[in-house]
């Protein structure tokens, strides 16, 4: 399977930095798959250490402090002679071994090869690590497979997805065979979800049970982790949160309510494990702000919040099977599609480095997000049914705050088309939006006289 995140992990095996390469995110988003691959697809000599499996790698290391001893101990453990200046050595599922991370520093320093780490539940552990090697160390997340990547998966040249992107960018109509075809594989989208080895099953099989039985698999095995890695006190909450998130996501307003876990308690009293969830890379909160300026950040409001899932195949999962079946037919009987809908657009946000919030007041109503691109807000709208023409929401927003807004858009089921302010955009087509890069060598500062 083709991943987005293999450009930047090539960029990093052929740059002359050895600043380590850490690459984070959620159990089973295919980390370990992607780092392989990019290794054996560059002829890269390499040494894995898996710390789960191999634990008496993991007790010999723990014990090592001195740099010299610890590169000649993972030199004895290789099972193949390594090259100074061109291995790499892979250590995985470092969320065992944490403390790896303060060591690389000394290893970077050392300077014998390059060093990539991976593994789960980072989020989680880095904050109990006493000493983070700032500038040795370079971050990737990693996501489950957005939308475009499954339609590599399932075989949709990179020229039809070229042809998308560029009708998206220059806002002009799709060829309605293509735009059909994009839909329905969509609502397919929402079904298998962008998790590897559901895709895989679905490949396999074409079969939405075995799908689904993966999905739980993997629902089951997050679970497990919130009771293995959690204090016995708290997993209990993080579990009850995890599970509400399909249900509050089914009401009208989407927005995370902890009084439906239990109507005495506070968020406060929550908050940590809400994090945890939120730090785990399993939970995509979308914040309220409560002005639609920039930067969103200053009016946000930690306690008022909408709480999606990671993947949408594993919301849709949490439903009954009828709705699969009334998406494989793009129908909505009675079901609010507008939660997959709107896990579908947080996720792929998400994945393009978005800080998605949402607003709501009295006198404006509600926009699903807002999002910032050049000091300006663009407000998203995203609608489920046919009366996407509907959203009076956005024309109160442009009247109060013109000046603060760009170019709102209604991404739904329907063609491009652009009516007054509003452009009414294709939903499969929100991956094509993409954060502003700061450009280089435009800023400077003059010093002189200081």
């Amino acid at each position: 399977m083709r991943r987005y995140i293999e450009n930047e992990l090539n960029e990093w095996i052929s740059s002359k930095d050895k600043q380590a390469l850490l690459v984070e995110g959620a159990r089973q988003v295919g980390k370990t798959y992607i780092i392989r691959k990019v290794l054996e697809d560059n002829d890269i000599n390499y040494f894995e250490i898996n710390f789960i499996d191999r634990p008496d790698i993991l007790k010999s290391l723990n014990s090592i402090d001195d740099v010299n001893e610890l590169i000649l101990k993972i030199e004895l453990y290789s099972s193949k002679p390594l090259i100074k200046g061109k291995s790499v050595i892979f250590f995985d599922e470092v969320q065992m071994f944490p403390e790896i991370i303060t060591k690389i520093k000394f290893l970077v320093d050392e300077g014998s090869y390059k060093y990539i780490l991976s593994g789960s539940l980072l989020g989680i552990e880095i904050k109990g690590i006493k000493s983070i090697p700032v500038g040795y160390i370079k971050t990737l997340r990693m996501y489950p497979m957005n939308y475009n990547e499954f339609l590599l998966a399932l075989g949709v040249k990179d020229e039809t997805i070229k042809y998308l992107e560029n009708c998206f960018n220059e806002r002009k109509k799709v060829d309605e065979i293509i735009h059909n075809k994009m839909i329905r594989l969509f609502y397919m989208y929402l079904i298998v979800g962008g998790m590897p080895q559901v895709i895989n099953k679905f490949l396999e099989t074409r079969n939405l049970y075995e799908v689904d039985k993966e999905q739980k698999n993997i629902i089951n095995a997050y679970k497990a982790d919130f009771s293995k890695y959690e204090l016995n006190d708290r997993k209990l909450r993080i579990i009850s949160i995890y599970d509400n998130i399909p249900s509050q996501l089914s009401k009208q307003n989407h927005r995370f309510i902890f009084t439906y876990l239990n109507k005495e308690l506070k968020f406060d009293r929550y908050e940590n494990s809400f994090l945890w969830l939120k730090d785990a890379g399993v939970a995509y909160p979308v914040y309220i702000a409560n002005e639609a300026k920039s930067p969103l950040v200053i009016s946000k409001d930690k306690n008022t919040f909408k709480l999606f899932l990671s993947d949408v195949g594993l919301l849709t999962s949490c439903y009954p099977f009828s709705v699969r079946e009334d998406l494989m037919n793009e129908a909505n009987n009675g079901y609010n599609n507008g939660a997959l809908f709107e896990n579908f657009v947080a996720q792929e946000l998400y994945s393009n480095d978005f800080i998605p919030y949402y607003y709501k007041s009295t006198k404006i109503g509600e926009i699903d997000f807002l999002i910032e691109c050049k000091n300006q807000i663009v407000p998203l709208e995203i609608k489920s049914g046919k009366e996407y023409k509907t959203h009076k929401s956005i024309d109160n927003l442009l009247s109060t705050y013109k000046e603060h807004i760009t170019n709102p858009i209604v991404f739904s089921t329907s063609n491009f088309f652009q009516e007054n302010e509003i452009l009414y955009a294709p939903i499969y087509m929100v991956g094509f939006m993409k954060k502003d890069e700061p450009a280089a060598n435009t800023i400077t500062f003059d010093i002189e006289g200081i």
